[in-house]
């Protein structure tokens, strides 16, 4: 691909992956193995020896997760130079799932006695690794309204220990955006590593590593799959040898290897990428708007919005706003219920980013493990439904949504 030097998105999701096979299939083929024969034992002790393990174990590698890695390695990373102006380079590695890259992302990077720095509006299953399963393996965490700089610069001062500071931009539900340049200014200045969850922008938005990030995430159950039909998710870093030692034995050693199957269907998902996004931000903008004149809604929670307190860092470093809104209906949650009831075009379901439009009540399902009053501080109220917009025709949306919100009232 480097090569060739293709940069256009379609391009890449259409052609990375598919033509790097023995027999010639025209898509990727779902290499269903749990291991992988050696032609001699001087064979295998070359494969053990190298880099490349993807012709060993599946938990330890499979030529599908490397067609899906290759894909999402080219989308993070095009059009992209390192310090030397040569085409950037990053290491992807495909997960079970969003959790298990995270895992992956924090047990490589921190240990007992270290300081993970984050921020207030996280998903829920991110602040719950990090506040129990962190905090039980002995690494101190600490959330901040990370838009403070002095408040940033403070606790890295009061904590030396710090090794990571963990963003995601734009945040699942409140679409809090974080200025990624300048957090990794400020943490690199101290040695401190940043890691971006970029789930929400994908890399048809956003690309972090153009902004300093040392590693990306996603759940690419989300936009990067598109239809709901498999889970993964997927860790990257610039720091090739980190990312294929250390990063890849924990990845390893912890088993969240994905599976060939979900691995073929995120490949398929990705080719319409391109196509499927620009359709998700053209009806979200339209539904924005449309939400925010109904007489039912108190608020709406949009970064296209100038009114959005992030909307500047939004159109600094995203292309278009994101395809996600929440809004807060006037009713608390009462109304919030007879909403979701009342819907029928719209999906009542958990998850985001599939072709058909999802609604969600967070308080009473995403982020029902946190306590109401830290909920309300992260402005994650009873009331707030998220919406993660689906590709509909956009008429057949709004009327659903008009006669739905009409009942909540």
């Amino acid at each position: 691909m480097g090569k060739k030097n293709i940069t256009g998105i379609s391009t890449i999701t259409l052609h990375t992956a598919n033509h790097d096979n023995d027999n010639y299939s025209h898509t990727t083929p779902i290499y269903a193995t749990s291991t992988f024969t050696f032609d001699s034992a001087e064979q295998g002790m070359e494969r053990f020896k190298g880099e490349d393990k993807t012709r060993l174990y599946t938990r330890w590698g499979n030529p599908t997760f490397t067609a899906a890695e290759k894909t999402i390695e080219a989308l993070e990373a095009r059009g992209l130079t390192n310090e030397s102006g040569a085409p950037l380079e990053v290491k992807a590695l495909l997960h079970s799932s969003g959790q298990a890259a995270m895992s992956t992302l924090f047990f490589s990077n921190l240990s007992a006695g270290d300081t993970l720095i984050s921020h207030y509006s996280l998903y829920g299953g991110s602040q719950e690794l990090m506040q129990k399963v962190l905090h039980e393996a002995g690494v101190k965490v600490i959330l901040i309204d990370i838009h403070d700089e002095a408040l940033l610069l403070e606790t890295i001062k009061a904590n030396p220990t710090t090794q990571l500071i963990h963003l995601e931009t734009p945040a699942n539900p409140t679409l809090q955006c974080v200025d990624i340049e300048a957090i990794c200014k400020i943490a690199h200045a101290h040695g401190i590593k940043v890691s971006v969850d970029n789930t929400v922008a994908t890399p048809y938005l956003q690309q972090p590593f153009a902004l300093g990030a040392d590693f990306v995430f996603h759940s690419a159950t989300k936009f990067l799959n598109g239809h709901g039909s498999a889970l993964n998710g997927v860790l990257l870093g610039k720091d090739l040898e980190f990312m294929h030692t250390k990063v890849w034995k924990w990845h390893v050693l912890l088993g969240g290897n994905s599976n060939a199957f979900d691995a073929y269907l995120l490949i398929q998902g990705m080719k319409t990428l391109e196509l499927r996004m620009e359709k998700h931000c053209s009806n979200a903008e339209k539904v924005a708007h449309f939400l925010q004149q109904h007489p039912a809604i108190a608020k709406v929670n949009y970064t296209g919005f100038t009114t959005h307190p992030h909307h500047t860092i939004a159109k600094k470093q995203m292309k278009q706003h994101a395809p996600l809104i929440s809004f807060e209906l006037k009713g608390g949650i009462e109304a919030g219920k007879k909403f979701i009831d009342a819907v029928e075009v719209c999906t009542r379901a958990v998850s985001l980013g599939t072709v058909d439009t999802l609604v969600s009540h967070p308080a009473s399902m995403t982020h029902m493990s946190i306590p109401k009053t830290e909920r309300e501080k992260y402005g994650i109220t009873d009331g707030l439904i998220r919406m993660s917009v689906g590709i509909e025709n956009i008429e057949d949306l709004e009327a659903d949504l008009a006669q739905a919100l009409e009942k909540s009232i």
